[in-house]
């Protein structure tokens, strides 16, 4: 595909450089931002400058928050002895949608997998031990999506968590074995999340 103009395939490069936009999709999005005035390309180019310059991680729980302690951590409304394990941002997102949850989160920020070179030093487990070991935390639940390195990395905290005086939970298998958490359907999701099951070794 030859594009006539050096500004637009610099353009179409960068927005194909997004996961699930191919090059087509690119430049029929390019050639629509085409006809939108200075202004409009203005906010548009500044709304991901200010995402990028102000979005922080909850320096409690790692979630996408404008300050330093997220909105859910924050609400003293919220069951703050219940702590959910997710492996990224969109989990919360798929699970706060579901309005059955009242606890708080730990965002893991993914999962092991040899095959990918992501160990357990890569993630975010020690400050989940160290809230495990505080006592004030009744119950860990397990919410990764339940595929071979999901498994894997429920095993592994469960190792981590056993001896603890907590309960140690997750999610029922209304989530179909092998797909993603964030892609289940609500419904699904707020059941297995309410008719969780304790953590068992398989």
């Amino acid at each position: 595909m030859k594009i006539p103009s050096k500004y637009i395939e610099n353009a179409v490069e960068q927005l194909s450089s997004l996961p699930g936009i191919g090059k087509r999709t690119a430049l029929r999005l390019v050639l629509q931002l085409m006809n939108r005035s200075n202004e409009e390309i203005r906010q548009f180019a500044e709304a991901f400058l200010d995402m990028k310059s102000n979005v922080v991680h909850c320096e409690s729980c790692g979630n996408i928050s404008d300050f330093q302690i997220c909105a859910i951590c924050n609400d003293e409304k919220r069951d703050h002895q219940t702590i959910c394990v997710v492996e990224d941002i969109r989990d919360i997102l798929a699970i706060e949608a579901t309005q059955t949850y009242k606890g708080i989160y730990h965002v893991l920020g993914g999962i092991i997998s040899p095959m990918d070179g992501i160990g357990p030093t890569d993630l975010n487990i020690s400050p989940l031990i160290e809230k495990a070991k505080s006592q004030v935390i009744k119950e860990v639940i397990f919410a990764l999506s339940p595929t071979m390195e999901g498994d894997t990395t429920n095993f592994y905290l469960y190792k981590k968590i056993k001896d603890f005086e907590i309960q140690i939970t997750t999610l029922s298998r209304g989530v179909s074995v092998g797909s993603e958490l964030q892609y289940a359907d609500e419904l699904t999701l707020g059941r297995s999340l309410m008719n969780r099951q304790p953590f068992k070794l398989v």
